[in-house]
């Protein structure tokens, strides 16, 4: 799908939330070319939603509209003054009862930058990583154990 125009971005958010959350959104949203590893971000002090354009090129519309629901979370709790966090269970409820997901996918084009794979020798969680891991200063983030490198 090719990128679409700022009024249908603009229809599009006001569109989900008036269906998921009976609310309108009456603030900015916008592409922002420069994210990276996100899907999308709330500015809580600008009450601005963006969101990243590779989602909507490389995935399907059903995943940056999920991308959508998340930042809608964060939006309509600040406005109400509840938690808007990540950690806040009011955020975690309100994902849970609108369907939204609690993270995005990464990006088919962002897979391909693995270079090298890390593997836990006690619990063998495999960590794909695009720069080089110091596996003496390092460890596990599941289970504390050592790392090995298995792909250079």
């Amino acid at each position: 799908m090719s990128i679409m125009t700022q009024a249908e971005l603009e229809e599009l958010v006001n569109q989900l939330s008036l269906s998921f959350f009976n609310k309108p959104f009456v603030d900015d949203v916008a592409f922002n070319f420069r994210l990276r590893t996100t899907g999308g971000r709330y500015i809580p002090n600008q009450r601005k939603i963006e969101l990243n354009p590779k989602y909507l090129d490389e995935l399907d519309y059903d995943e940056f509209c999920g991308i959508i629901k998340h930042e809608l979370c964060h939006y309509h709790l600040h406005i109400e003054g509840k938690g808007y966090n990540h950690r806040d269970k009011d955020f975690r409820e309100l994902l849970r009862k609108t369907g939204s997901p609690r993270f995005c996918s990464p990006l088919p084009s962002m897979e391909k930058q693995v270079k090298y794979q890390y593997k836990c020798l006690d619990c063998g969680h495999v960590y794909h990583r695009v720069r080089i891991v110091n596996t003496q200063k390092y460890r596990c983030g599941k289970c504390r154990g050592k790392l090995k490198k298995i792909k250079p």
